[in-house]
């Protein structure tokens, strides 16, 4: 099992095959996203791997935080997540991982957050028909009807479908096939839509319900921290 990334989903757009073929794609960003923490066996009482991507200002981060940044010997992050690993795929604090990661064709994973719709009725949020159009019926033609019965069982059960809140929930969709990657400038584009907003973080991780894709590298794309170093400070210099 390697590392999943968090990633930024940028939005929506289209792309073209060599065939000619119109591809949907949404577009993910991973920004500096680095290895924070490792979690192992002996200490932690499973192994995992807490990553950290974006840029806060320090002003913003508790000092508890600011301790644990400086520990890892990486700048403040916005947003952190843990994955679960093998110990063989564990990647040492303070390395980088790139969009190199996954490989156009495979399979990955998208957890994100859907997009609240508030208060929502029954056929909005459950898909129900309605009362009829004519009939008597006036006025309720959207309502979801009779949540019970008579006097057997004289309740209502628990879970019955009826209007509440829709959307706001962590939602995974799997199987989601990556379709181009742009390791220069840290992008992954998938096939469709993923959950979520513009801006809004996601987690990719390789597909569960599929086998690793034969070229994907293991323990994963990274960059080690002196390199990054010596790339950051070749860009100020």
């Amino acid at each position: 099992m390697r590392s999943g990334v968090i990633a930024q989903k940028l939005g929506m757009t289209r792309i073209f095959s060599d065939a000619g073929e119109h591809i949907p794609v949404t577009v993910l960003k991973m920004d500096h996203c680095q290895v924070v923490a490792q979690r192992t066996e002996e200490k932690n009482g499973y192994t995992a791997l807490q990553l950290g991507v974006g840029t806060v200002k320090v002003k913003n981060v508790s000092k508890g935080q600011r301790g644990h940044f400086a520990v890892a010997k990486v700048e403040p992050k916005r947003k952190l997540a843990e994955f679960r690993v093998d110990a063989k795929n564990l990647i040492e604090v303070g390395a980088e991982i790139t969009a190199e990661h996954f490989i156009p064709g495979q399979l990955v994973d998208v957890t994100g957050t859907a997009i609240g719709k508030g208060f929502a009725g029954a056929m909005k949020r459950w898909n129900f028909g309605g009362l009829r159009a004519t009939h008597g019926v006036s006025v309720s033609h959207r309502s979801h009807g009779s949540t019970g019965n008579r006097q057997d069982p004289g309740k209502v059960f628990k879970n019955k479908k009826m209007a509440g809140h829709l959307g706001d929930d962590r939602v995974t969709t799997q199987n989601i096939k990556v379709v181009k990657v742009d390791a220069a400038r840290g992008l992954i584009m998938v096939r469709g839509a993923v959950p979520g907003s513009k801006g809004g973080w996601v987690l990719v991780r390789d597909a569960i319900k599929h086998p690793i894709h034969k070229d994907a590298p293991k323990p994963g794309a990274i960059r080690k921290p002196a390199e990054h170093h010596a790339g950051a400070e070749a860009v100020q210099s």
